[in-house]
C-alpha cells in the first residue's frame, strides 16, 4: 500500500481522537462537543474555520498556490439513538448514544488528511481545499440538505465533492465504487384511513378501516412488480400496521406505513403516483377516506462517472489494483451524500472495515455490521482513508498543473 509515510509515524495519534469521539457520541444537530473538538483541531493547524453551517455543521478552508480550481472533501459526525454493547474502554459514555456507524472514524480520517495537507510546503497542491463536516446524515434527518440550504457551495465553492464510508466489503482496506447509483434513495410513507368506528360485535353500525388497511398492505405489495420495470431495483416494505388498542374496537382510524427505497428519481415518482391511486381506491371501496403522508428523505446516491473514474485511480493509488472493486453492486441503504451529487459532480465509495478481528475485549456479542450495538470503527483503515483524501487533493490540484 502506499500510504503517506506521516501518518505511520502519528497513526496514535489519531486512534487517540477517534476513540476520544466514539466515547462521546451525539446526535444529529447535537454535535456541539465533536464539532468543538474539531474546529479547535482545524484552527491548531492554522486551517480557516467556519462554523455554524446548518447548526453544528463546520467547513475548514485551506489554500495554497494561486489555482482556482477547488474540491470538497466530506465527513459526517453524528451518532445514532442506540445503546452500546460494546465494554471496552473507548465505549459510549451516554447511555442510548453511540457510533454505531463510524462517523467517528470518518470524521477522524479527514481530520488526519486535513492535518497533513496543512503541515506541507506551499508546492503540495494549487488550489482550495474544502473540509466539510457535516451534522445529521442519520435518522432522515437531512444535514446535507440542511449545510446546501444554508449556502455551503455559495459560500464553499467546489468543482466536485467526495467522502467515504466504511463498509462490510472484504478486505480490509478495500475501496468499492462504480459509476452510477451506489444506494438507495430513502422515502417513508404512512397511509391514515378513516371510517367510522363502532363495537366489534356489531361491524354493520360502523365503517372498518381496519379492514381496508388489511387490503391496502397486501395491495400495497404489488405496486413495484406492477409499476417499475424488472430491470430496476426497487422495494417497498409495510413495516408499520395500527389498529384498535382494544380487542373490541373497531376504531375511526387506522394506519399502514413503510419504506420505499430506489435508485432513480423517476422511480420514487411512479411508486407515489401509485401509491397514491391505490390508497384512494382501497379506501373507497370500503366506505373509507385515505390521507397519504409521503416523505423523501434521501435521493439516490448517484456517482458521476468521470469523477468516479478519477476517484479509483487514486485509489489505486493508495491500495494497488487488486484492493479496488470498481463495479460494486448498489445497496439498498441510503445516505444523505445524495444531495450533495445533486449539486455537484462527485463521487461517494466505501472502505473495508473488516470482519470485527480488530475489536478489543470487551465487544459486545454482535456481529461487527454498521447500525449494530457491537460495532466498532477499524483504526487500521484511518490512515488508508487519509492517504486517499490527501492524493485526491494532490491530483486534483496538481501543482504547477
Amino acid at each position: 500500500m502506499n500510504i503517506v509515510d506521516s501518518f505511520a509515524a502519528h497513526a496514535s495519534r489519531f486512534v487517540d481522537i477517534r476513540r476520544d469521539i466514539h466515547a462521546h457520541p451525539e446526535l444529529g444537530f447535537e454535535e456541539h462537543r465533536t464539532s468543538e473538538k474539531v474546529a479547535g483541531l482545524l484552527a491548531e493547524w492554522g486551517i480557516e474555520v467556519h462554523r455554524g453551517i446548518a447548526g453544528t455543521g463546520l467547513v475548514g478552508v485551506l489554500r495554497k498556490g494561486s489555482g482556482t480550481r477547488t474540491i470538497g472533501l466530506r465527513a459526517d459526525m453524528d451518532a445514532l439513538p442506540l445503546h452500546e454493547a460494546n465494554e471496552f474502554a473507548h465505549k459510549s459514555t451516554h447511555a442510548g448514544r453511540m457510533h454505531a456507524c463510524g462517523h467517528d472514524g470518518h470524521t477522524t480520517m479527514l481530520l488526519a488528511a486535513a492535518w497533513h495537507l496543512s503541515q506541507q510546503g506551499p508546492d503540495d497542491f494549487d488550489g482550495t481545499v474544502h473540509f466539510i463536516f457535516q451534522p445529521a446524515e442519520e435518522m432522515g434527518k437531512a444535514g446535507a440538505k440542511k449545510m446546501i440550504q444554508d449556502g455551503l457551495f455559495e459560500r464553499f465553492p467546489c468543482d466536485a465533492v467526495f467522502a467515504l464510508h466504511n463498509f462490510p466489503v472484504g478486505d480490509v482496506g478495500r475501496f468499492a465504487l462504480n459509476e452510477g447509483a451506489l444506494m438507495a434513495s430513502s422515502n417513508t410513507y404512512k397511509i391514515t384511513v378513516r371510517g367510522r368506528g363502532t363495537h366489534a360485535s356489531m361491524p354493520h353500525t360502523g365503517i372498518d378501516p381496519v379492514a381496508a388497511v388489511v387490503t391496502l398492505a397486501q395491495q400495497l405489495q404489488t405496486i413495484v412488480p406492477r409499476t417499475i420495470q424488472s430491470t430496476e431495483r426497487a422495494l417497498l416494505a409495510v413495516t408499520q400496521l395500527q389498529g384498535s388498542d382494544a380487542p373490541n374496537v373497531i376504531p375511526d382510524v387506522a394506519t399502514v406505513g413503510g419504506t420505499i427505497r430506489t435508485f432513480s428519481i423517476e422511480a420514487i415518482d411512479k411508486i407515489e403516483a401509485r401509491l397514491r391511486e391505490v390508497a384512494a381506491g382501497v379506501a373507497a371501496a370500503h366506505g373509507c377516506t385515505a390521507e397519504v403522508f409521503f416523505n423523501r428523505s434521501s435521493p439516490p446516491v448517484v456517482n458521476h462517472p468521470a469523477e468516479a473514474r478519477f476517484a479509483a485511480g487514486v485509489m489505486r493509488e493508495v491500495v494497488g489494483d487488486g484492493m479496488v472493486t470498481d463495479n460494486f453492486p448498489a445497496v439498498m441503504g441510503a445516505e444523505d451524500f445524495a444531495h450533495m451529487l445533486l449539486a455537484r459532480p462527485g463521487c461517494y465509495a466505501f472502505l473495508g472495515n473488516g470482519d470485527g478481528d480488530h475489536r478489543p475485549d470487551g465487544h459486545g456479542p454482535g456481529p461487527c455490521i454498521i447500525h449494530n450495538t457491537s460495532f466498532d470503527f477499524n483504526d487500521e483503515i484511518i490512515p488508508i482513508g487519509a492517504s486517499y483524501f490527501v492524493k485526491l487533493v494532490q491530483r486534483w490540484l496538481p501543482a504547477g498543473g
